[in-house]
């Protein structure tokens, strides 16, 4: 079976740097034929809303909404669902492609044959 990764982003703009290095290594991963899942959870919630991801800024790093869009394209995002209800973020709020799914989905992921999990 293939390697495959499960990254879940924990941070936004309120960690500029670990938010991007998480999007750039999934877009990476996908582009070297990796199968990935990015789960979007704490503040990078917000960046599976239309228009959030092209906000955010950080110098010398790919655009956020270009990263993102990779990934929508050939791997899997996923909405956090205590951190969208946290942020009154609702399923008909999203970028067409995302999903809002638990614990339990993320569980049954990480543990997954050939899984590798990696938390920014």
């Amino acid at each position: 079976m293939a390697r495959s990764l499960v990254i879940k982003v924990t941070a936004g703009a309120d960690a500029p740097e670990r938010c991007n290095q998480a999007f750039t290594v999934a877009a990476a991963a996908l582009a070297s034929g990796v199968p990935v899942s990015l789960w979007l959870t704490g503040e990078s919630a917000w960046f599976a809303l239309p228009g959030r991801a092209k906000e955010f800024t950080l110098p010398h790093a790919a655009p956020l909404a270009d990263l993102l869009d990779a990934v929508l394209a050939a791997g899997r995002v996923t909405l956090c669902t205590q951190c969208a209800a946290r942020r009154d973020i609702t399923v008909d709020d999203l970028i067409e492609g995302i999903r809002i799914a638990g614990a339990p989905a993320f569980v049954e992921e990480i543990t997954s044959d050939g899984a590798q999990a990696l938390v920014y």
